[in-house]
């Protein structure tokens, strides 16, 4: 889900108390936290540790997917970003209520200003604390010492009517006071929560009005740590095509073939994220949610039915989507082992159900999908970022992205992922240059110089204000992501070369290191074509012959074709009238081929194959 709005941190002029000479003084944070927690009269560690598991003490204002600013992740809905999670082209703005956790009610405890909590570090979390206390008062008719004694206060903090969703983020809570966590944020600040036994009160949760749906019918391996909790499907007005949050089918019976996994990253936390699909004015959801701290995997979406997730209607329709808690730039912060082990096996599982194939053509990320159409290409999500460690995910999958050819022109994108390390920017955020860290992409040029000027500007980003490739993590344009297949036009000393966007681009390759070789099928423009068009979906014609303008592929240019598939549209438009929608097919083929960053489609009939 990553489009968030740019802003700078403001300073946090908070003194620490005079230690030894020898001691390093708390953080502004750890300050703020400690004075926030004094002034409210909330336990330190509680204070702490619900800021931790929203968002791992980072001071970033921006808002989340949520609306959510801040180390408390305080809520403005009307600040989240507008989605089209369907793909089907009507982006919309979600009409929620910011809930229990809105700024304007933290405004109302606190007494200070929404811009402030939007935007200063230490303002949000005394803000967060007033919120807390408040609710300690509405649980218990105090703000008691006992941190245990919070954890119905902590359970309302979560912003969720559903019992499962509010008392398991009390519990979340309340595991982090008992284990303790240091973290040195993105800013450079270390915070420490310090780890103590801590019995919860669970009964102080008795006065909140939860809901407690019991689902059982979820599909996930038994080894892991599984459970349903519906999204929302209801009508949102009297237009029958005003509603949310996915659409009924019945895969694979009604023609209708799962044909990927898409790994997202959910830009916000795991109940707030299982929160945003339960609510049908935010139009999207995903089939599952997985959680960072132990892997926990919340099925939503039941996999006979379509989730609006990955922004192209033809993906969704043949996709089973992935939400992994956490922040793309934040990258492993949340990107935990326990994680990758959980989605993995989940992956393994649904790939042996649906016989999807286990390779980065159809594993892939929000990141790897195309425009639907050229209005939508510059848009698309780059999520789940340049550190996810897609080499550690094939593995786990039981498919690890190893050669399958000893020499030729086509290359996989393999960088040994601890030692690559590209820097990039938060260009979304405080547009600071990160720490070199381990990477999952190569840069691309124009020319063989590693000169940040000659950085690939992708047709599908170009603008005025777009003029050349950039160092953004955003920027999805000038990076060939791990597992990317490409055809090599030249090496030359440490410099591959390779079609691209319908273009040449290279990439820095020492030793050929940074690739494997591998066996494909190659496309063409067909003899006599000076070039051919590029789709962002496989359509019957009847539908939509639209194509992506700002592409095309010159005569003589070669790309991987990764499958044949034929043009289909599932149009469901109306709520809940399932017997009523129609798999519409064509005799057309389509290729799906790596294109550049990003899938595309090209027209069976446009093109000549051709082994390596």
């Amino acid at each position: 889900m990553t489009q968030r709005v740019a802003y700078v941190v403001a300073a946090i002029l908070i003194l620490a108390q005079a230690g030894p000479a020898s001691a390093a003084p708390p953080s502004s944070l750890q300050t703020a936290f400690a004075s926030a927690a004094s002034e409210f009269r909330v336990p330190q560690n509680v204070l702490l540790a619900v800021s931790y598991v929203v968002s791992r003490w980072e001071a970033d204002t921006r808002p989340s997917a949520a609306g959510g600013y801040g180390p408390m992740q305080l809520i403005d809905a009307a600040s989240a970003p507008a989605s089209d999670g369907k793909g089907d082209g009507k982006a919309v703005l979600p009409t929620t209520s910011s809930g229990p956790r809105g700024i304007a009610t933290a405004s109302a405890a606190s007494g200070i200003p929404a811009a402030q909590i939007k935007t200063s570090a230490s303002q949000n979390i005394r803000a967060g604390a007033a919120l807390l206390a408040t609710y300690a008062r509405d649980t218990v008719g105090a703000t008691p010492a006992d941190p245990g004694k919070w954890y119905g206060a902590v359970a309302k903090y979560s912003s969720s009517n559903e019992a499962s969703v509010a008392l398991g983020f009390a519990d979340d809570v309340f595991a982090a006071i008992k284990k303790g966590a240091t973290r040195t944020t993105s800013g450079g600040e270390t915070v420490t929560l310090a780890g103590t036994k801590t019995s919860p009160d669970t009964s102080t949760a008795g006065s909140l009005v939860l809901l407690d749906r019991k689902h059982t019918g979820f599909d996930c391996p038994k080894t892991l740590q599984c459970r349903f909790i519906p999204a929302a499907y209801h009508q949102n007005s009297k237009d029958p095509g005003d509603y949310g949050n996915f659409d009924l089918a019945r895969r694979e019976a009604d023609g209708l073939a799962v044909r990927f996994v898409v790994i997202h990253d959910a830009e916000t936390d795991y109940q707030t994220t299982i929160k945003i699909f339960q609510d049908s004015l935010n139009y999207v959801s995903a089939h599952y949610v997985v959680r960072s701290s132990d892997g926990q995997i919340t099925q939503m979406v039941d996999n006979k039915n379509v989730a609006w997730h990955a922004g192209n209607w033809n993906v969704n329709m043949h996709a089973i989507g992935y939400e992994h808690e956490g922040f793309a730039i934040q990258g492993t912060t949340w990107y935990t082992d326990a994680m990758y082990q959980a989605s993995a096996a989940l992956t393994r599982h649904l790939a042996a159900e649906y016989g999807i194939p286990l390779d980065r053509a159809h594993i892939i990320g929000h990141d790897d999908i195309p425009g639907p159409a050229a209005a939508n290409v510059r848009g698309m999500h780059w999520d789940p970022g340049p550190f996810w460690n897609w080499s550690r995910y094939m593995a786990l999958v039981g498919a690890p992205i190893t050669a399958t050819a000893t020499s030729g022109n086509v290359v996989t994108i393999a960088p040994d992922f601890a030692t690559n390390m590209p820097q990039v920017r938060d260009c979304e955020g405080s547009g600071a240059l990160l720490a070199p860290q381990p990477a999952n992409f190569v840069y691309l040029y124009t020319s063989p110089t590693v000169d940040r000027e000659l950085l690939f500007n992708d047709p599908g980003l170009a603008s005025s204000t777009h003029t050349k490739g950039t160092d953004c993590a955003a920027d999805w344009g000038d990076k060939a992501d791990t597992g990317h297949t490409f055809y090599r036009v030249q090496r030359q000393g440490d410099w591959d070369q390779l079609y691209y966007a319908g273009n040449t681009v290279w990439f820095y390759d020492p030793g050929e290191t940074k690739i494997v070789h591998t066996n494909a099928t190659l496309i063409t423009p067909k003899a006599g074509a000076t070039s051919i068009p590029v789709y962002g979906r496989a359509y019957p014609e009847s539908i939509s012959t639209a194509k992506l303008t700002m592409y095309s592929i010159p005569a003589g240019q070669k790309y991987v074709a990764y499958e044949k598939v034929k043009g289909d549209y599932y149009e469901a438009t109306t709520f809940n009238n399932l017997d009523s929608y129609v798999l519409h097919t064509t005799p057309s083929d389509f290729y799906m081929i790596q294109f550049n960053h990003r899938l595309a489609f090209v027209k069976a009939s446009d093109v000549d194959i051709s082994a390596p």
